[in-house]
């Protein structure tokens, strides 16, 4: 290194801004090493103490995008891509990518796993038999150019600042920090050579962000920080004070998107996915205005066209893909119980952050990141806030590997389904959109 770390970090700790150098000579000391793991925690912690401005979380995040591999572009189509910061029952990835590609667009999707109450787009794709997520750069393109898609896990050839930065984060308490999870989401996008991006940043009980205020903050610090850097980013703030969709654990969230392209999947979970998708056409260029590009959308899944899209993408990344008509073919948990109703009445909640508990409980997720995931566990949700039910009636189904999990997780799922005298009222699914340009 160039510069000695504990001057930086005493710079950085005291309140100073670092210059684009610095920053660039702190990132390569990350990724081969000269910066030992008590210099990185020290200069994570002064960032999550004292901030970034906005020009150093951009020079962070170029310099965390160009200690790896960026991929080649590949013809003339545009390259858009979605990113969520996470929650529970969120698989608008797994319908997003196929959606959007059969628009015409190339979806370069790098995605992450599951930690926690809330699901990762890897584990759930990992639940098709035989579907790989771990491809090499080259790989990676042929499956774009074949597919006008690819979904992988970030590789070692991908911002690998990042991977360690991420891990040391998780130990060092300075996981909140604003601008490393800025940097760390953008780094990995703009490694994609993206023309665009629509980040779904959720706000509420589940969310990583729980506060309406933090999750405004980390909006417009991804907007702001991707004009800087010149990407241009869309992002919506969206619900997670309830779960999105009805299918919560891998398998049954991935046959809950087959059922979506079959024109039968749960309200909530299309509408976001029509107006995440009409995004990234807007940024895409596909259509000018938002009714133009949710009606070419909703034409796609009437017609067939995502579905055929996602059996292409399946295949060429190594899985059955039957699977997206025949969703049975993912297989099924040992164990089923009903979840009934001790009165009758109405949902007054449903509480995700419960939910996602219960399914980690089950097995479906995972406390460390080298747990193991059982893809088949889960809960089916019969009912969602504000429906009338009679006393008895089934409210959920939970999926189990044994009967002792399954009777624990019912009584998880039924603590976080309360009936009440009056139904219960859901928060506005989309609450508020903000659009930044590249440069601007």
């Amino acid at each position: 290194m160039l510069n000695h770390p504990a001057r930086l970090n005493q710079k950085k700790r005291d309140g100073g801004e670092l210059s684009a150098a610095e920053i660039q000579d702190l990132v390569r000391g990350v990724v081969d090493g000269s910066l030992g793991d008590a210099q990185l925690g020290a200069f994570l912690m002064a960032v999550c103490k004292s901030g970034m401005t906005s020009g150093e979380t951009a020079a962070l995040t170029l310099a965390m995008r160009d200690s790896g591999r960026v991929l080649r572009r590949l013809g003339a189509r545009r390259r858009v891509d979605k990113h969520s910061t996470g929650g529970v029952g969120d698989k608008t990835s797994l319908l997003l990518a196929p959606l959007v590609a059969a628009a015409g667009v190339h979806v370069p999707m790098i995605s992450g796993r599951g930690l926690g109450h809330t699901g990762g787009t890897i584990d759930k794709l990992e639940a098709i038999p035989g579907y790989r997520t771990s491809l090499d750069v080259a790989t990676f393109d042929t499956v774009l150019g074949d597919c006008g898609f690819a979904m992988a896990s970030a590789g070692p050839e991908i911002a690998p600042a990042d991977r360690r930065m991420y891990a040391t984060r998780d130990v060092t308490g300075t996981v909140e920090s604003i601008p490393l999870i800025t940097s760390s989401i953008l780094s990995k996008k703009l490694a994609e050579n993206l023309d665009g991006l629509v980040m779904d940043v959720k706000v509420g009980r589940a969310a990583f962000m729980q506060r309406r205020s933090d999750a405004e903050r980390l909006l417009h610090g991804l907007v702001d920080t991707g004009a800087s850097a010149g990407l241009a980013v869309t992002a919506l703030l969206t619900d997670m004070d309830h779960p999105l969709g009805r299918a919560l654990g891998n398998a049954l969230e991935v046959a809950e998107v087959a059922r979506c392209c079959r024109g039968d999947g749960p309200a909530d979970l299309v509408e976001l996915v029509l107006q995440l998708g009409s995004e990234m056409l807007l940024l895409a260029g596909v259509d000018r205005d938002a009714a133009a590009a949710r009606s070419r959308l909703q034409a796609l899944l009437r017609d067939g066209a995502v579905a055929a899209s996602w059996r292409r993408n399946i295949e060429r990344q190594g899985g059955d893909p039957r699977i997206v008509d025949e969703p049975a073919r993912l297989g099924t948990a040992p164990q089923r119980l009903d979840v009934h109703a001790a009165s009758a009445g109405f949902v007054a909640d449903v509480d995700p952050l419960r939910l996602g508990h219960a399914v980690v409980d089950l097995g479906g997720g995972r406390r460390q990141p080298q747990d193991a995931v059982d893809p088949l566990v889960g809960i089916e949700l019969l009912h969602v806030v504000g429906d009338a039910v009679a006393r008895g009636e089934p409210l959920a189904v939970v999926h189990a590997r044994t009967v002792d999990a399954a009777r624990q997780a019912v009584q998880a799922v039924a603590a976080a389904m309360p009936i009440g005298e009056r139904p219960g009222v859901r928060a506005p699914l989309v609450q508020l959109r903000v659009a930044g340009r590249a440069g601007g």
